[in-house]
């Protein structure tokens, strides 16, 4: 994604080499730091899941709740860059969370407050449509990523043959066309004994960062597959102990446009649950496979 994408994001527009890009906040090196401290919840209530920043940069969006397994409360907040300052945070919407962008930034896919539905938001002039119905399946379906080849990726129930080997949640590729929805388990290596529920996937599907070695009670480490010549993947590996400091929840994992830096949500108890950022470019080339 790195290579790919962030050529063109800087050929548009030079924003994120700014000051004022990323809300304005002070960049973390190597070692994780908590995103805008103070800047983006009410009292009582903490950030969680996916973030994301429109292609330009001038849009943030995130979301605050008040409980880890509940969207009740949630609320999809956004921060607009306009006449040379950031404005916000307003409420976008209420009720879903893991907002991702369409390739052309026109579209928002939301998971709301059932587990077997994707929405949509569409832009325009005014601002962004209330959120209609997408993709409803007979299945659980989460953190959905559209891709440029046109191959969506989500977390979803495990198949027979990940079932028989252990896995109670799968990573998968979903391919829709007019006949209807096609899923496949992405298997071994991604795919491990247990609930395999918590990625991002590059545009490019050059590699995934994976939230692994999940325990029964979700807290996880983050790791990282690249995908081969032959579209297979390479076992996971660590992206390193600044990241995966001690035992925590660690989901929600995103790399902005252009290709600098990873937000993930962390927390050992909804007390502490945050979103951190770390640089990622050089932490990328240092673990991709050098052949």
């Amino acid at each position: 994604m790195a290579a790919l994408l962030a050529p063109r994001v800087r050929a548009q527009n030079s924003f994120w080499d700014s000051k004022e890009a990323y809300l304005a906040q002070p960049r973390p090196t190597d070692t994780p730091q908590i995103f805008a401290p103070g800047l983006l919840t009410d009292a009582g209530t903490f950030t969680m899941d996916r973030v994301a920043f429109s292609l330009d940069g001038k849009e943030f969006f995130y979301v605050q709740n008040d409980a880890w397994y509940t969207l009740k409360n949630a609320k999809m907040k956004v921060f607009k860059y306009d006449d040379h300052k950031w404005i916000g945070p307003t409420v976008l919407n209420e009720h879903f969370c893991q907002q991702t962008f369409s390739m052309d930034g026109k579209t928002l896919y939301l998971s709301g407050e059932k587990g077997n539905q994707v929405w949509m938001s569409r832009r325009t002039k005014d601002g962004w449509t209330a959120p209609a119905l997408f993709l409803e399946e007979p299945y659980a379906i989460y953190d959905f990523m559209p891709t440029q080849s046109g191959i969506y990726y989500l977390a979803s129930e495990a198949d027979e043959s990940d079932k028989k080997n252990g896995i109670t949640s799968s990573f998968s590729t979903l391919t829709l066309a007019g006949t209807g929805s096609t899923i496949k388990s992405l298997g071994r290596p991604l795919n491990e004994p247990g609930f395999n529920g918590d990625f991002f996937v590059a545009t490019d599907e050059s590699y995934m960062i994976v939230s692994a070695k999940e325990t029964k009670t979700y807290e996880s480490e983050l790791y990282i597959s690249f995908r081969k010549s032959d579209s297979t993947w390479t076992a996971p590996v660590s992206l390193g102990p600044k990241i995966n400091n001690g035992i925590a929840h660690r989901w929600g994992q995103y790399v902005t446009p252009d290709g600098k830096y990873l937000f993930y949500s962390r927390g050992t108890s909804e007390r502490d649950c945050t979103i951190y950022w770390v640089r990622f470019d050089e932490l990328l080339k240092s673990l991709r496979p050098q052949h």
